[in-house]
């Protein structure tokens, strides 16, 4: 089984966003290590308790601490960006960090409406042009514009030998349908859909097959997991991370992620307690042993071709610890 790493740059308790970003790019560091196949840090905007807005820059000095790991954005928003720039900035990087930069493309504004008008003005209106614009960012990625378009005589310098490859995220149908379209690999966001995921991933790979008979169709999955020595400090952890959620959506709190024992010392209303229930069953939680069989089964139901796993904890220890756990019970061979 293929593993890899999306990170939120979350703010434990007690931490700084400086200190959730050099503990991303230790993170990345040790991933490179254990065997991960890819590491992705994802944007988010003026969004409490998440440190990183801009991936771009994050990649830069991750790139120069690994040696092996493919790293990439989990996503770049791209309605927020125009087409030529972005693929200026993963050009440089992949020239940088060659045959190891992925270029994950996102629709979500990754922020409040306030910050989308401040980033991009309508935020609406540019979702609408995604088509158009991930058409042209795939032509400015391989050169690929026709000699009587505007664009023909410009590019997106420095030009890599090997480009950044684009995948397509999403969490609905919609998205698979469109990763088909355009012939682009996908990432499917089990930890954040309600919806059917192993038929959404049958659809794209339907649809990839009909229309790219000479491709082959690639999928992610990624599944929020917290792994712990024990059973019982696992679902401790998953607490902390379910009550962070409930009081950053609330504004409650100071937006890092509380301890275990705020979580435990913590009433949850009847609402919280069902919204708690929810998310325990979307996500895997256990000892090594247990969260490898439950990644087992949803591989059999998915067949992705990889799992990239989002794991948040109170404390950056016990998340490197996660990530280690997991390497040890399904990278390493026995």
């Amino acid at each position: 089984m293929k593993l890899s790493i999306l990170d939120q740059s979350p703010i434990a308790a007690g931490k700084t966003p400086q200190e959730a970003l050099n503990a991303s790019a230790e993170l990345a560091g040790l991933a490179d290590k254990w065997g991960y196949t890819r590491y992705w840090i994802a944007e988010h905007h003026d969004m409490r308790g998440l440190a990183c807005p801009n991936p771009d820059v994050m990649l830069g000095m991750i790139g120069s601490q690994t040696e092996r790991i493919r790293i990439g954005a989990g996503a770049v928003l791209l309605p927020h960006y125009k087409p030529y720039r972005v693929a200026e900035t993963y050009n440089l990087l992949a020239t940088l960090f060659p045959g190891r930069i992925d270029l994950g493309i996102g629709r979500a504004p990754g922020g409040s409406a306030e910050a989308s008008m401040a980033l991009s003005g309508n935020f609406l209106e540019n979702v609408r042009q995604i088509p158009e614009k991930i058409d042209e960012l795939l032509k400015f990625l391989y050169l690929d514009f026709a000699a009587d378009d505007m664009y023909a005589r410009i590019k997106p310098t420095p030009v890599p030998t090997l480009p950044p490859k684009p995948w397509m995220l999403g969490t609905s149908e919609k998205s698979a349908i469109a990763a088909a379209e355009k012939g682009l690999p996908y990432t499917f966001g089990h930890f954040m859909s309600d919806q059917d995921g192993p038929s959404i991933i049958k659809t794209y790979k339907d649809r990839f097959t009909e229309q790219h008979p000479d491709k082959t169709p690639e999928v992610i999955g990624t599944v929020s997991v917290v792994c712990a020595e024990t059973t019982a400090e696992a679902w401790d952890l998953a607490l902390s991370n379910h009550l962070w959620s409930i009081q950053r959506d609330k504004g409650e709190g100071n937006g890092t992620v509380p301890t275990v024992a705020e979580a435990k010392n913590y009433t949850f209303s009847d609402d919280e307690k069902e919204r708690v229930h929810r998310m325990k069953n979307k996500a895997i939680i256990g000892n090594p042993y247990e969260v490898g069989q439950q990644l087992k089964l949803l591989q059999s139901a998915y067949h992705a071709d990889e799992w990239m796993i989002v794991t948040i904890t109170h404390s950056y220890e016990a998340r490197k610890k996660s990530y280690e756990l997991l390497a040890d019970e399904l990278l390493t061979p026995s």
